[in-house]
């Protein structure tokens, strides 16, 4: 029987022209420093450790994170804030790169005027007193150039890197009402409103997503309900617990009294102590068990690393302090090394971008094919219009009712893969400005989207990018997620693999790294959807719903005749359903896809089956030269970032298994 491979063309990828290289030293942070872009990147980790994002809907949230700059508490630098790092030379005028680390980088870096540099001179800490003469964004790189009096030379300005950029801390700016910061809160008494009795103090102030949370010291004599005490301090030795920042519990915040009124709902702080009720012998046991298990999970990920002769990953635990060498290691725990060691083998074969309308559309190798006009589908679809079609659509409602399906809307941006990166554009294609808005509206649509009756039996898994994760999940958590169930409901970082050299490196690609402890990646593409839902047991879980028929949407396009799709693949027998348009030309531009389930659990147990090809592009990146790390910055494409689209799955389906609704004008 012939195979779907057989719709693939492929030619090899022409070699890498020789890449020209600029290299300087890269001063790694002073002692107890991390960059604010590691930092970024340690905040994220956290934000995905679980796919389901647990939020109070309708209450509204206190700012206290409005500004996180940090004060220095040491007493010769006291009035003193950070904001920013001094990271490298930029140019050959004196200008200096630096990482911010405050909310209000207008404010602090365009704004002229007088700042200070802390330094380490001969072990000893110094402030110097410089002007700003001049400061912009460095766009697309998270990162400010600066100008500072005097400083004229490349040479001048590196003497500077690995300094602290700090401002007058009754320079902060002015904080509208409800609005407080960070650093105000920690200390803070908390007292219950109903009876004026000390609870304990505010110890740190973390952001959840959608509100933020007070860490609170119990007085150790809170759990037996002892008597309250006017000494915070003396008497907060109990448990951590957590209470939500939000006006509803924490309704009067007073900043000269330096205390704060709680009114917790019943059994808030009773059951926060719960988690802490065991002996300290029990819980330093369970810390060990766990790091115990993160240690076995990393040694592991390294063995198949190095047997990917990837070793110069780990120089980074050699440098720098505790926090970094911790980034390093969940960067290390990140990679899908099963996937990568795919793409690798791929890219030494052979590897072409195809698309679905040349393989499918231009051949008659795929049977099962229905043509319909665009007219007939969207939210007014009538008998009339589909005509002797409808009884796909009733299939496919019949279907949905029942549970029988599963959604997967890919939001992530397959479109500019092999395009200079344009900052405009990832702008305007960011969830806060454009996607979020226009989720919404497809959700909040009841004739376009599943209908509302139907969603409580309707999983949903929805892929983005890292930054706009938490966006997502506030927005779903703001409007009860949109009738469906929440436990149905996953929010999944889309699939990225590193970044590796397009010239081979002792027989192999080398993975390159962004910073000592950061490994350089860039998205899979579509094909990722296959490895995310396999890698977190998804599809398992979905078959153990009921699930028969995944859909997989990229584009708002290819939501309107999704309906009948579905019922034309369950009417075929089929096991993959693919919606495509005659103009269509960039297979990545969108696609609408219905996989049976007994073929997505084939394909997730069978990673190998996904093709992967790869796309010469400049990357800076650092490497250890002679015990020092340096910038390199590449005049020519000098790395591969690899892709896979998901219509390399077609692989595993034979053609009898295949069939395509083509929307016509």
């Amino acid at each position: 029987m012939q195979k779907a491979s057989s719709l693939l063309c492929s030619n090899p990828i022409s070699s890498a022209p020789t890449s020209l290289y600029t290299r300087t030293p890269l001063t790694l942070p002073s002692k107890n420093r991390l960059s604010s872009s590691l930092s970024a990147s340690s905040r994220l980790r956290l934000s995905l450790n679980g796919l389901h994002g647990h939020r109070h809907g309708g209450i509204s949230p206190l700012q206290s994170t409005a500004a996180e700059e940090m004060i220095e508490v040491s007493n010769n630098v006291s009035g003193f804030v950070e904001i920013g790092y001094l990271a490298s030379a930029h140019g050959l005028q004196g200008e200096i790169c630096v990482k911010p680390n405050t909310d209000f980088p207008e404010l602090r870096f365009c704004k002229l005027g007088r700042r200070w540099l802390r330094q380490q001179v001969s072990g000893k800490e110094t402030i110097k007193e410089v002007e700003l003469v001049e400061g912009r964004e460095h766009p697309g790189q998270k990162s400010w150039i600066l100008s500072f009096s005097g400083i004229e030379t490349v040479d001048q300005a590196r003497q500077l890197v690995g300094s602290t950029l700090l401002a007058e801390e009754d320079d902060r700016p002015h904080l509208e009402e409800g609005e407080f910061y960070t650093r105000d809160l920690v200390g803070m008494r908390v007292i219950l409103k109903e009876t004026g009795q000390v609870v304990g103090r505010v110890v740190n102030v973390f952001n959840s997503g959608a509100n933020d949370l007070l860490h609170v010291m119990l007085k150790s004599s809170m759990p037996n309900g002892s008597g309250e005490s006017n000494s915070t301090e003396a008497g907060d030795s109990g448990p951590l617990v957590w209470v939500p920042f939000v006006e509803e519990i924490v309704p009067n915040v007073d900043l000269t009294r330096r205390e704060m009124l709680i009114t917790p709902p019943k059994g808030l702080l009773e059951l926060n102590v719960r988690s802490d009720e065991r002996s300290k012998k029990e819980r330093r046991q369970l810390e060990w068990k766990e790091r115990k298990k993160f240690q076995k999970r990393l040694i592991a990920a390294k063995k198949k690393l190095s047997e990917m002769e990837q070793q110069h990953i780990f120089l980074g635990f050699r440098f720098g302090e505790k926090s970094q060498t911790s980034l390093l290691a969940d960067q290390i725990l990140s990679v899908n090394s099963k996937l990568l060691q795919q793409a690798l083998q791929n890219i030494e074969i052979a590897s072409k971008r195809w698309t679905i309308t040349e393989s499918l559309t231009g051949t008659k190798l795929v049977r099962n094919r229905l043509k319909i006009s665009e007219r007939c589908l969207g939210p007014c679809t009538h008998e009339e219009k589909l005509g002797e079609n409808l009884k796909l659509w009733e299939k496919a409602l019949n279907l949905v009712s029942k549970g029988k399906l599963a959604v997967v809307l890919d939001m992530s941006d397959h479109r500019n893969e092999e395009k200079e990166y344009d900052a405009g554009l990832a702008l305007s294609l960011s969830m806060e400005n454009s996607e979020t808005s226009s989720l919404q509206t497809l959700l909040g649509d009841d004739e376009r989207f599943v209908k509302v009756e139907y969603r409580s039996s309707v999983p949903l898994v929805l892929i983005c990018p890292t930054d706009e994760i938490n966006s997502l999940e506030k927005l779903f958590s703001s409007n009860n997620h949109f009738g469906f169930d929440p436990e149905k409901v996953w929010f999944l970082e889309e699939e990225r693999l590193p970044v590796v050299s397009s010239v081979l490196e002792q027989n192999r690609h080398k993975i390159l790294m962004k910073s000592p402890w950061e490994i350089l990646q860039s998205p899979v593409g579509s094909g990722g959807v296959i490895s995310l839902l396999s890698s977190n047991n998804i599809a398992e879980s979905l078959a153990q719903m009921g699930v028969e028929y995944i859909q997989v949407c990229h584009g708002e396009r290819y939501i309107d005749g999704s309906s009948l799709l579905l019922g034309f693949v369950n009417s075929s027998k089929a096991d993959i359903g693919i919606q495509i348009f005659e103009e269509t030309k960039d297979v990545e531009e969108g696609f609408g896809m219905i996989f049976s389930m007994d073929l997505m659990k084939k394909l997730t147990r069978q990673i190998n089956k996904l093709q992967f090809y790869a796309t010469t592009k400049p990357n800076s990146h650092v490497e250890l030269v002679e015990k020092e790390w340096v910038n390199v910055d590449p005049s020519f494409p000098n790395s591969y970032e690899i892709f896979s689209t998901i219509y390399s799955c077609l692989n595993a389906c034979s053609l009898d298994k295949i069939c395509v609704m083509e929307i016509t004008e």
